[in-house]
């Protein structure tokens, strides 16, 4: 006879206890494999990554303290920048653009390095006279560090048609690289028409495409070239003779800067002049340490207004050490 209905209820809900106890006593007391209770840890040392910017320093950051008024200047357009910092220290139309004469002969300079070893020869083609030259005759066979002093002492122009006629591709291709490495260089106002900064011809016939740049982009490229010593060295020296290499031609080369012997501390860079652009200077000078550019453009005076702002720099500017926090 089978059981009643209440018993079978009753054994029912037994049976369903006892299952319900064993799966907690499972659950609770056997060690279980499942992820989520037991994580396998396989420590990896963590990649080492490269930061795109150093720690900053203390660095010495020039600071107004003085009270006298920036110099007037007949200068269309003007710049000084602290070198260490590249701070604005004080300037005018500085992102103007205008013809930036001889100043070109920074690039030419930039760009033969690039191409050429200083003690690769050479030969001098068919350089017509214009404007400054250091009186190369056509056969000629000079070393590029000659070339250089050439180029950037007596800014000569004929030094500047030799290293780019015996570019491959020739002067086309040695001025598309000018404007290449302006690019590199971020100088976004900057366009270079020929590597001697010529705005017109023997007959002084405008050309129809000249090169022009700005105060803030010149010093800009004149901080790249501070940078390296053997322009360094050519900047700053005032005379030398050079020869070409069977010693037979003979070249006295006098540094247009006259500032080179007049202020202490000068280390030059490049002069400039036609008759469009007006006196330049892109100059290079420290006194107590600390190191300034400054560009001047369609100036009456170059020389004596290169002055007047070094001297104004240095009179009011303070170089203040700044501890950054980190």
């Amino acid at each position: 006879m089978p059981p009643p209905k209440k018993d079978r209820q009753i054994l029912i809900l037994k049976i369903k206890r006892g299952f319900l106890l064993a799966f907690c006593f499972l659950f609770f007391f056997i060690p279980s494999q499942n992820w989520y209770s037991v994580v396998q840890a396989n420590p990896q040392p963590s990649p080492l990554q490269k930061l795109d910017f150093g720690i900053p320093l203390v660095a010495n950051y020039p600071v107004n303290l003085g009270q006298s008024h920036r110099p007037d200047l007949t200068a269309h357009a003007f710049i000084v920048i602290d070198y260490q910092s590249m701070a604005l220290l004080t300037g005018r139309n500085e992102n103007l653009r205008v013809l930036p004469a001889s100043t070109v002969k920074i690039m030419t300079a930039l760009v033969a390095l690039d191409h050429y070893s200083l003690d690769e020869v050479l030969t001098v083609g068919e350089v017509k006279e214009n404007g400054q030259s250091m009186d190369l005759i056509k056969g000629e066979k000079m070393t590029v560090r000659n070339l250089l002093y050439g180029l950037l002492v007596a800014s000569a122009n004929d030094a500047a048609l030799v290293l780019a006629q015996n570019y491959p591709g020739g002067e086309k291709f040695f001025v598309e690289a000018m404007n290449q490495k302006a690019q590199e260089l971020n100088l976004t106002h900057t366009y270079f028409a020929n590597p001697t900064g010529l705005d017109s011809d023997p007959q002084d016939n405008l050309l129809t495409d000249f090169s022009y740049s700005t105060a803030l982009d010149l010093a800009r490229l004149a901080a790249v070239t501070v940078e390296d010593e053997f322009l360094s060295k050519i900047f700053s020296t005032n005379t030398i003779t050079v020869n070409d290499v069977e010693g037979k031609m003979v070249h006295k080369l006098d540094n247009i800067n006259q500032l080179l012997s007049q202020v202490p501390g000068m280390k030059g860079v490049k002069t400039g002049w036609t008759e469009e652009a007006g006196e330049c200077l892109v100059g290079y000078m420290e006194e107590d340490g600390h190191g300034i550019i400054t560009v001047v453009l369609g100036s009456q005076d170059r020389f004596g207004e290169t002055v007047k702002l070094k001297n104004w720099v240095f009179e009011n500017f303070r170089w203040i050490e700044i501890t950054p926090s980190i």
